[in-house]
């Protein structure tokens, strides 16, 4: 077999490996490096079907290898480690949000890989996922634990609070809602601004890694607000390519 096809696979089983070695962090107390294990699991995720492309090295068994990694990396996974967190302080109602969570993410990419087989799915609708991903959904549900770094003391009506935000969470991996995909970032960048993204791109990894925490926390909030947007825009899309294009501005 060629390497090129192996590449990517062994991507996906560190990536796997990662999500595994999280819980245990997790129940070891080692909550911090349980985040940035399943972050970086995250970012191979990302990457792996990218390489599989570039490498020609796509095949069957690496597309189901990847879908049961992002289970248990991105379902499995973030539901134990917020479990031990905060919701097993909730009893029997915290691990029941926990197996919601989990099962949500099942769903969600069970979902995925079905409507990747639809033959008629327009070229437009790529640009957008149905729902929230699975990897997305993972690290925005740590926002608790990314709160409870910057002081956050998560007793009481905040732990009921987590939940809900959990469940909330799972809901928006179940749903409909379209959301942007990576695919938008191949669209070309003018000439211009070329130099002003390296800064850009320079400066946020610079205070992700000074501010890792309130990068995360940051960045969650601004994912969950853009869901709006990108409703929007494929609501927009949607009917452009149903009525036709959209009639030219009158001028003046």
């Amino acid at each position: 077999m060629p390497f090129r096809v192996i590449a990517p696979n062994l991507i996906t089983l560190l990536a796997l490996c990662l999500g595994l070695t999280a819980i245990r962090l997790a129940f070891e107390g080692r909550l911090e490096l349980a985040v940035y294990a399943i972050i970086v699991a995250a970012v191979l995720d990302g990457i792996d079907g990218r390489i599989a492309r570039l490498l020609k090295g796509t095949s069957r068994f690496g597309a189901e290898l990847d879908s049961l990694a992002d289970f248990v990396n991105f379902g499995v996974a973030p539901a134990l480690i917020v479990y031990s967190f905060a919701l097993d302080r909730l009893g029997g109602i915290g691990w029941v949000v926990a197996l919601v969570y989990a099962i949500a993410s099942c769903l969600r990419l069970a979902r995925f890989n079905v409507a990747l087989e639809d033959p008629h799915r327009p070229e437009w609708k790529k640009n957008y996922f149905v729902g929230v991903p699975a990897p997305a959904g993972a690290v925005v549900g740590f926002l608790p634990i990314y709160l409870h770094f910057l002081g956050v003391s998560f007793d009481g009506v905040a732990t009921v609070a987590a939940a809900i935000f959990m469940l909330g969470i799972a809901f928006l991996m179940v749903s409909t809602i379209p959301t942007y995909s990576g695919k938008l970032l191949s669209a070309r960048v003018p000439r211009s601004a070329v130099l002003p993204l390296f800064v850009l791109v320079v400066a946020f990894a610079a205070l992700l890694v000074s501010f890792t925490f309130e990068m995360l926390a940051l960045c969650t909030l601004v994912y969950l607000a853009v869901i709006p947007v990108s409703a929007a825009r494929y609501r927009k899309l949607e009917r452009e390519n149903v009525t036709g294009a959209p009639a030219p501005a009158p001028e003046g």
